[in-house]
């Protein structure tokens, strides 16, 4: 091995550890919250969805490898784009079930 390459490995090694920390204090965080009461209802809620939110970011750039340098933007955009779809056939299926949910009452 070149001192480059184990370099690089270094680097990247690093990169794994931080993101591995940064998604156990963001699983954490929710849990914590819950346990000791400090957030109820509304304001739990909202800190579930922003520490997930905030936790996707993070599996992509420390894990997938993906930011927004031009060499990774078609991988980002197809994610977008499949989570585009995914959310208009959720959104759709949730639509019709309560369109018949209404008609039947």
């Amino acid at each position: 091995m070149t001192p480059e390459s184990r370099k690089q490995e270094r680097i990247e090694r690093m990169s794994y550890i931080k993101g591995l920390l940064f998604a156990l204090i963001l699983s954490a965080l929710p849990f914590g919250l819950l346990v000791t009461g400090a957030a109820s209802g509304r304001m739990l809620v909202g800190a579930i969805f922003l520490a997930g939110l905030i936790q996707v970011v993070v599996h992509f750039r420390y894990f997938l490898h993906i930011d927004l340098r031009r060499s990774h933007r078609d991988d980002l955009q197809l994610i977008l784009f499949s989570v585009l779809i995914v959310f208009l056939m959720v959104g759709g299926t949730l639509w019709v079930i309560g369109n018949q949910h209404a008609m039947m009452m």
